[in-house]
């Protein structure tokens, strides 16, 4: 007895045989068709639906974080300064200066407190954290500690007040600058994922595509019928997909970049022009409050007015590389605020110059009006530049924000539209070959 043929032998038998007449290579051709269709719309929905989750983790995780962590860091730095101009004042801290520095306090805490529940604790960003929740009330006490002896007439304030600024600016604010560029590396990434082309939908719709206009040549050929009504829908439904997939992807492209170049590079500038605005302004007290106590590490000059100086170039930088992408972007309405902050910058640093040669005159009484005072002080110019600077991040936010949800909306009805395409398409194609198959019956 001849030994029995395995089943997937006898399959493959079978398929031969049928390759061999034409409604048989019919039959495959339909199956191949409503496969290549489905695959397109299949792979399509998978592609792009991570995309659209990349780009709603942009709008409504990596951007919101990233934010959160430059807030942050500005809410600390402009705590720091507050501190500095309370101390200056005398031993009567003024009620704006105190309530300035208990509100940047609490928000800090409120970020922080918001972030730690949108974290990992095991990642840089949540070891980050940690060390700010853990260091902030050592700060805070120095800071306490300062006024209670300032209020006394005790030096001891000062020398706390130094304490806690060394803390500020040597353990919490790298640790909340280290935040923010974990987290904007995060936007970074979200940013890149949700731009990234989908090449493999883009090829298997080709494909599908080619396959299709085949069958109907091939159709065309045998049965001189230049239409075969079920293969037309196919390919218009895959048509239809492939147009929607790429131009949907590009005007989500577009607006993300938008979102990128007129929003994000922008806040990030503006967001350390910030901080280093914040950073001089402590600085620039804590010259006045040292006196020259504290000098840099070659023992030569005084180690505040030398970060001032740096604070302040660092400063300048920023507000050209602002204005810059200001004008490279067109955005006249966002390079006004930029403008502004650096005349006042300009303003600030000859203000300072001066009150610099007064208290090296020996009249400190002036010197100290001039840093604190209500007029022509340098603490009236540094508000014109903190001002200007939180409008400029308010426009770039609002572009950011418009431009980003866009992008996200231009995604949004893909991933769905892919599946009933898909499944038209796959239907139609089989319609259609199966009207083919009945002219054999």
């Amino acid at each position: 007895m001849p030994p029995q043929p395995s089943a997937r032998a006898a399959a493959i038998g079978r398929l031969r045989a049928a390759a061999t007449t034409e409604p048989g290579r019919l039959r495959i051709i339909g199956a191949v068709l409503a496969l290549l269709v489905l695959a397109f719309g299949a792979v399509t929905a998978f592609e792009i639906s991570g995309r659209a989750a990349s780009a709603d983790d942009v709008v409504e995780r990596s951007q919101p974080l990233s934010a959160d962590a430059a807030g942050i860091y500005r809410s600390l730095a402009d705590a720091d300064a507050a501190a500095a101009s309370g101390f200056l004042a005398g031993p009567q801290e003024p009620r704006t200066v105190h309530d300035q520095y208990v509100k940047d306090i609490e928000e800090a805490s409120r970020l922080l407190v918001k972030a730690a529940a949108n974290t990992d604790a095991a990642t840089t960003s949540g070891r980050e954290i940690t060390t700010l929740n853990e260091g902030l009330p050592r700060y805070t006490g120095l800071i306490e500690r300062a006024r209670a002896a300032n209020r006394q007439g005790l030096p001891l304030g000062g020398a706390y007040l130094r304490y806690a600024n060394q803390q500020m600016s040597g353990e919490l604010l790298p640790a909340a600058e280290r935040l923010y560029a974990a987290e904007t590396g995060r936007l970074d990434r979200d940013h890149r994922a949700a731009r990234a082309w989908p090449w493999f939908s883009l090829g298997v719709g080709v494909i599908a595509l080619g396959v299709l206009f085949w069958a109907q040549r091939r159709n065309y050929r045998r049965t001189n019928r230049v239409l075969n009504h079920g293969l037309v829908a196919a390919t218009a439904a895959a048509v239809v997909l492939l147009l929607w997939l790429a131009v949907g992807h590009m005007v989500a492209r577009s607006d993300l970049a938008e979102a990128d170049s007129h929003g994000q590079r922008s806040m990030d500038v503006l967001n350390r022009a910030r901080i280093d605005s914040l950073k001089a302004r402590a600085d620039e007290n804590l010259t006045v409050v040292a006196r020259g106590a504290v000098l840099t590490a070659d023992g030569k000059n005084d180690k505040y007015e030398t970060d001032y100086t740096a604070g302040m170039k660092a400063l300048g930088e920023e507000l050209a590389a602002a204005a810059k992408l200001a004008d490279d972007t067109g955005d006249a309405e966002g390079g006004k605020p930029v403008a502004s902050a650096s005349k006042a910058v300009t303003e600030w640093q000859d203000r300072h110059r001066t009150a610099r040669k007064t208290d090296d005159a020996g009249d400190y009484e002036s010197a100290l009006e001039q840093i604190i005072g209500q007029e022509n002080s340098t603490g009236e110019s540094f508000k014109k530049v903190d001002d200007a600077l939180r409008e400029a991040l308010a426009h770039e936010q609002s572009d950011f924000t418009r431009a980003a949800r866009d992008g996200r909306g231009a995604l949004g009805g893909l991933p769905v539209g892919a599946a009933v395409l898909a499944l038209l398409g796959a239907v139609a194609a089989i319609v259609g070959v199966n009207r083919r198959l009945s002219e054999f019956r």
